[in-house]
């Protein structure tokens, strides 16, 4: 006789069935999976060293020998996309998590205890968010000086506003339900029950914005990085790849295409994944 499968699955395993079930998300993990993996593959599938000068082959079209041609210093582009990969995926996942976990921190407190300090935080959130988020990272850039690791932190904390919000506000929805009343009727501490009760009701809205926000991050870098202020000559990075070749556009279409696309590929899958993950996790659009 045939056992019936178990309807009472816990709340992560019918989290990954809908997530299985989404088309979007499905696409997006794909193609993001074959990014990671091609780029960690870098030194298995080109021989070349992405940095490695060779004046005798500049700006070589694409053949059997270099499959995405040369630049106008002979360096092989294949070996500097791949290798280039490695700097700016880290641009979408960093400056996104740093401004997700410090816009969850600050909007649970505004959230939580309100008052003046929620009052204080917002009008300090209020000025913060007038600025856009390019302007403010060139802003920090400026202080703190060019490099790959400023430029995280330039874009990161250009996003943390945008998260306290969206924090705050659903702090401020979760603290009316039944379950914080009762925790705090049965003895639990504001800490306790901002970390086991309120937090892990939010995040399902942080996760979206945050999958979503990676595409922002990625192209608001590689926008950074072509302007000379991240990743520094010779580092392969795609924004620094564009920004060397621009010169060369018109006569080797090669050097803006092959980035341009690894870049265009990236946030595609970015963004296919953040509309799999709101598909699937926001309750408004349950049917």
């Amino acid at each position: 006789m045939t056992t019936a499968a178990p309807r009472n699955r816990t709340p992560l395993a019918q989290t990954l069935s809908r997530l299985r079930r989404t088309p979007s998300f499905v696409a997006g993990a794909s193609l993001m999976t074959i990014l990671v993996v091609i780029v960690l593959l870098a030194p298995v599938l080109t021989p070349y060293n992405p940095t490695k000068v060779s004046p005798r082959d500049r700006l070589q079209p694409p053949s059997t020998e270099h499959l995405f041609g040369t630049d106008h210093f002979g360096r092989d582009v294949f070996a500097r996309v791949l290798y280039g990969g490695s700097l700016s995926l880290p641009m979408g996942v960093v400056p996104i998590s740093l401004a997700a976990i410090a816009g969850i921190l600050l909007g649970l407190a505004a959230g939580f205890y309100g008052g003046w300090l929620d009052l204080l935080l917002m009008r300090f959130v209020d000025v913060w968010i007038a600025f856009p988020p390019i302007l403010l990272a060139l802003a920090v850039v400026t202080i703190l000086g060019t490099g790959l690791t400023n430029i995280m932190i330039a874009l990161g904390m250009a996003w943390v506003p945008y998260y306290t919000r969206m924090v705050r506000s659903s702090v401020l929805e979760a603290r009316g339900r039944v379950y914080v009343d009762a925790a705090g009727a049965l003895g639990s501490g504001n800490a306790r029950i901002m970390l086991r009760h309120v937090l892990p009701n939010i995040l399902t809205p942080v996760m979206v914005m945050a999958s979503m926000g990676i595409a922002n991050a990625i192209l608001a870098g590689a926008a950074l990085n072509f302007l000379g202020l991240g990743a520094q000559a010779p580092a392969p990075e795609w924004g620094a790849i564009l920004s060397d070749g621009r010169q060369f556009i018109r006569q080797a279409w090669w050097l803006g295409v092959f980035p341009g696309t690894a870049i265009a590929l990236t946030v595609l899958a970015a963004n296919l994944l953040g509309d799999g993950l709101r598909d699937a996790l926001d309750p408004k659009l349950k049917v």
